[in-house]
């Protein structure tokens, strides 16, 4: 047997490996490909941002200017604090604040308790509960100036259906929407119909996620109804409130159209006048777009301030 051959064999010079070019970092490569999966989820993100910016951010840093802007004879100057005094001079100024408050005093007694009552009847039938859900939201499908036109209907001196019932029972008519001291009221009911189905769905969505064995616990404990809603329901349900109690302070403070068609905007002595009929008035009736923008800002300011202690006192709950 002859020995092997301790000399090095040439390689085929077809069969050579040439070098490897240098290509793109793996991670760039990475990004590159998942950028291109989701090119369209991209597409409709930067969409929605452009229409924040344009419709929703713009506006914002365009009020912070004009609140301390004047613009006379087609010339823009900056004039400081002077919008901010003239708007607390306004003898309406103090007024549409207690105007604001009043109606967020009275949509969180009527507007806050009746969808949660909604939702607490609604989530107690076993059969037709889609029909119920239906019924309670079918006044948020109805386009604002169509439910207006039925309110002053109802409220009509004349032939409204509420004066009507008032004349069966022998009992004096009202005048809702002429009277000072029930305009404001009779607003309040209207808004609470028109917009209490969305937050009647929620409770109900929360009411359904409640176990029914603490209801089973709380009944074997010999608890009653309104036993079991304070201690089984508000507690199972408060992250829910104490969230929508926010929005509807947030959302009654910039009530507008309710009290702009069924009134008018001022209502009878001013009593329906609120913070953003005010900025509307100084803005389209009279042309006064800084002192609107400064009454604006100062709106913004106080739901800030108020949305932001809620957070710190809501956090200091939870901890």
């Amino acid at each position: 047997m002859s020995a092997p051959s301790l000399t090095p064999t040439k390689t085929d010079p077809a069969r050579r490996t040439l070098p490897r070019r240098a290509g793109p970092p793996p991670s760039r490569d990475r990004f590159t490909r998942s950028l291109r999966r989701n090119l369209t989820a991209h597409a409709f993100l930067i969409g929605a941002v452009v229409c924040f910016a344009v419709f929703s951010w713009y506006p914002m840093v365009r009020e912070f200017g004009l609140a301390f802007q004047k613009t006379e004879s087609g010339h823009t100057r900056w004039v400081g604090l002077d919008n901010l005094t003239t708007v607390v001079n306004d003898p309406a100024f103090w007024q549409a604040w207690r105007n604001t408050a009043l109606f967020t005093v009275l949509a969180l007694v009527f507007g806050f308790a009746a969808p949660f009552v909604a939702a607490l009847v609604i989530n107690e039938f076993r059969h037709g509960q889609a029909y119920l859900r239906l019924l309670v939201y079918l006044p948020v499908m109805l386009p604002p100036v169509a439910s207006v036109l039925l309110f002053k209907y109802l409220y009509d001196p004349g032939y409204g259906l509420l004066n009507e019932v008032l004349r069966f029972l022998h009992l004096p008519e009202q005048q809702w929407l002429q009277d000072a001291d029930l305009s404001m009221l009779s607003v309040v009911i209207a808004a609470t119909w028109m917009n209490m189905g969305g937050a009647a769905l929620i409770y109900l969505a929360a009411l359904q996620n409640i176990p029914g064995e603490l209801y089973e616990a709380a009944e074997l404990d010999g608890a009653g109804l309104l036993r079991k809603i304070w201690y089984v329901t508000i507690p199972q349900t408060r992250l829910i409130l104490s969230l929508m109690l926010l929005m509807q302070i947030v959302a009654t403070m910039q009530v507008f159209v309710e009290p702009f068609l069924l009134t008018g905007g001022a209502g009878p002595e001013g009593s329906t006048t609120t913070v953003v009929y005010l900025i509307y008035q100084y803005a389209f009736n009279f042309n006064n777009y800084g002192a609107a923008a400064a009454l604006g800002l100062l709106l913004l300011v106080l739901l800030a301030g108020f949305s932001g202690a809620y957070a710190r006192l809501s956090r200091a709950d939870d901890e």
